[in-house]
């Protein structure tokens, strides 16, 4: 018989205290993860950066703003990451939260080895290593050239059933191409 929430899974002020805690909080997690999570990764103009592009990783969880306490403890386990909220006034009742990991340190830290460790069981499973190829290719510094941010756009091509990236279409991107096809 499953046990009630409460007991099932620590208050959002405490982490689990043992090891049967955490095998519940973590398969609740992958489940949470594959129904209701996305891995992501943006190409943001930005002409502060080298390139005018900047690669922008994320990992997010969205819940209706009646769910606040599972992102909270989702938050609490994962000891990182911010809950944000986005307001709606179109026919929705509620406002849409959203709970967002953006530092690389954090994603590489507690992120990637907890999806690692406990396998989602969906076709994010494949998204997600898409993101680690992605994370990988930032910390190597690849995301600092123009081939280094095109491969990263392919990569993020095959993520979330997403269509091409703008940054693959500009011209910029078209013309080095063609240059590099010619040589």
């Amino acid at each position: 018989m499953p046990r009630n929430n409460a007991q099932a899974f620590p208050s959002k002020d405490r982490k689990p205290v043992n090891q049967q805690e955490r095998l519940e909080m973590s398969g609740w997690i992958v489940g949470f993860t594959d129904g209701e999570g996305c891995f992501s990764v943006s190409l943001i103009r930005n002409a502060t950066t080298k390139i005018g592009w900047q690669v922008f990783p994320e990992f997010v969880i969205t819940q209706g703003a009646k769910s606040r306490t599972a992102l909270e403890e989702i938050q609490t386990f994962f000891e990182c990451g911010r809950i944000y909220e986005n307001r709606r006034y179109d026919n929705h009742r509620e406002h849409l939260l959203r709970y967002c990991v953006r530092s690389l340190r954090e994603l590489r830290e507690r992120i990637i080895p907890f999806f690692q460790r406990y396998e989602l069981k969906t076709h994010k499973k494949n998204d997600f290593k898409k993101f680690c190829e992605i994370i990988s290719l930032i910390e190597n510094g690849h995301h600092s050239t123009h081939e280094g941010v095109t491969k990263i756009a392919y990569h993020i091509s095959e993520m979330n059933r997403k269509s091409k990236p703008k940054f693959l279409e500009s011209s910029e991107t078209t013309r080095r191409t063609l240059e590099t096809e010619m040589i």
